[in-house]
């Protein structure tokens, strides 16, 4: 806010024939004129001209008077942090009128990594929103503007004007201050349309809202079967099913058809905008475009891993109330041993700073092992990661695990998980595939891929029951292939070859884990 006395406002020049009169706006009874500079108040200037005669000549004076009112506030999209500008408002929970209070639900955004919540920070009644239901919110803008009950000084209506007879044509007068009002009016001052009331509390997840969007469905004319009314994605193709008539559909009915690919015309074409997950994926692998990438892959025999993996599930099935999760993949076995790799090789936990100028660039080692792992969630690629992996055992990881995986399902993984990575795994060969060709992001400066288990047939040393001797045999032996890239602006071959080396080890001979215990 910014504030001025009358008297230091504005000095007025009347020129009346050849002599020029000062005369000057002044404080009554210690009365202060204010003028709001920001979108959180706008401040009406009015004037009050009357007219009397100084020395003979004409004098023009401009008098302000305040009414109160109350206090209109904006509610600002705060920064969720890792360089996100703006969110997608998917639903609004409040609309113009309502009463709010304190961490009360305003509206749900969603970023280009989560679902947020936006909750009130005061207590009053919603003046205005400022965005509809899809619109892009900035970050540092406001969502909405509550009036708070707080009183304030607002300025009066313009009184009529004295009349100006005499001061035609011989006078000059200093312009009306609304004109700064009105150099002060900005874009995110103007009205919004507020949302209707079926774009309030509609329940459903990221997931169903895109398909309600490709396939320009108003996911509010769609009745509820889930918990609470959430609209489901079976609500969604029922209801393309049903000629886009909004009958309810039962929790417990038949699931749809699979018909959902003749719902895009065929022979058609069609332009949809890109998601928050892939505009974060376009921006990322843009930038990753930038680091010379070098490939390295080897085969891992799983056979002392499989093994492993069975011991564990058996003592998880004996004592089913210490573990939230019912077995371990071998995921976990994979995570460990990384880390015990990374001990050897730290620069693979490393990220490159200020790359952009090899005489400035350095190098940043990390002490904690955060290895991430790529989901594939509903809403897309998610990389969170599991932190200090070095302080962890295989089943501490894997409860990690399960956590990171059930929050996936439902979109709802925590932000705090996706920050921070070092290090980073893909389990694609879950879906399938052998050898891959993992992309490095820019704050990590490898990363690797593991491809889908085989059992093949390989050949190995065995000993023969007859003589006792070492004999080449050809044995079926569980496999995977492992693909890895690393920034090779500060990764030679080498390096990565010997630590893959390392981690296969450890893979190989899970055992050793016990033995490296502290």
């Amino acid at each position: 806010m910014f504030s001025a006395t009358r008297s230091s406002l504005n000095v007025l020049k009347t020129r009346v024939g050849q002599s020029t009169y000062i005369s000057t706006a002044r404080m009554i009874s210690g009365q202060r004129l204010k003028y709001s500079i920001s979108t959180k108040t706008s401040a009406l200037c009015s004037k009050a001209v009357r007219q009397h005669t100084i020395y003979g000549a004409n004098r023009v004076q401009r008098f302000h008077a305040s009414a109160l009112s109350n206090a209109k506030l904006p509610f600002l999209l705060a920064d969720i942090g890792e360089g996100i500008t703006e969110c997608e408002v998917i639903q609004w929970f409040v609309k113009t009128g309502d009463k709010v209070e304190e961490f009360d639900r305003l509206c749900e955004v969603q970023s280009d990594k989560a679902s947020v919540e936006i909750t009130s920070r005061f207590t009053g009644t919603i003046a205005s929103l400022k965005y509809k239901v899809g619109d892009m919110a900035k970050v540092g803008s406001p969502l909405v503007e509550i009036e708070t009950g707080e009183v304030v000084e607002e300025a009066a209506e313009p009184a009529a004007p004295a009349p100006e007879d005499n001061l035609k044509g011989r006078s000059h007068v200093v312009q009306d201050m609304n004109a700064v009002a009105a150099m002060m009016d900005t874009p995110a001052a103007a009205k919004i349309e507020t949302p209707t009331a079926e774009h309030i509390l509609t329940f459903a997840t990221p997931a169903v809202r895109r398909v309600a969007k490709e396939n320009s469905v108003d996911i509010s004319l769609i009745k509820g079967s889930g918990k609470g009314g959430r609209v489901m994605k079976e609500d969604v193709l029922n209801y393309l099913a049903n000629g886009r008539q909004a009958t309810a559909t039962p929790k417990e009915a038949a699931p749809a058809p699979p018909a959902a690919k003749a719902f895009i015309p065929r022979g058609e074409d069609k332009v949809v905008p890109l998601s928050m997950i892939q505009k974060a994926m376009f921006k990322q692998m843009t930038k990753s475009l930038s680091i010379p990438h070098f490939g390295f892959a080897d085969e891992i025999i799983l056979d002392n891993a499989t093994a492993f993996r069975a011991s564990l599930n058996a003592h998880i099935a004996k004592n089913p109330e210490k573990y939230k999760f019912k077995k371990v993949s071998y995921m976990p076995i994979f995570i460990k041993a990384l880390s015990v790799a990374l001990e050897d090789y730290p620069i693979l936990n490393a990220r490159v700073l200020d790359g952009e100028d090899p005489s400035t660039a350095k190098l940043q080692y990390r002490a904690s092992h955060n290895i991430g792992v790529a989901m594939d969630t509903p809403n897309g690629l998610m990389v969170p990661n599991i932190k200090n992996v070095q302080s962890l055992s295989v089943l501490d990881i894997a409860a990690e695990l399960a956590r990171l995986q059930e929050a996936g399902k439902k979109n709802a993984i925590p932000m705090a998980d996706l920050r921070d990575g070092t290090l980073s795994l893909s389990n694609v060969g879950n879906i399938g595939g052998t050898y891959l060709n993992p992309v490095v992001v820019t704050s990590e400066v490898a990363i690797a891929a593991v491809g889908k288990m085989q059992r093949v047939p390989r050949f190995k040393m065995v000993e023969d029951e007859k003589t006792g001797k070492q004999v080449e045999q050809v044995v079926a032996q569980q496999i995977v292939n492992v693909s890895w890239s690393a920034d090779h602006r500060v990764i030679d071959g080498a390096t990565v070859a010997r630590f893959s080396e390392a981690w296969k080890s450890v893979v190989e001979n899970p055992f050793l884990l016990g033995g490296m215990l502290r």
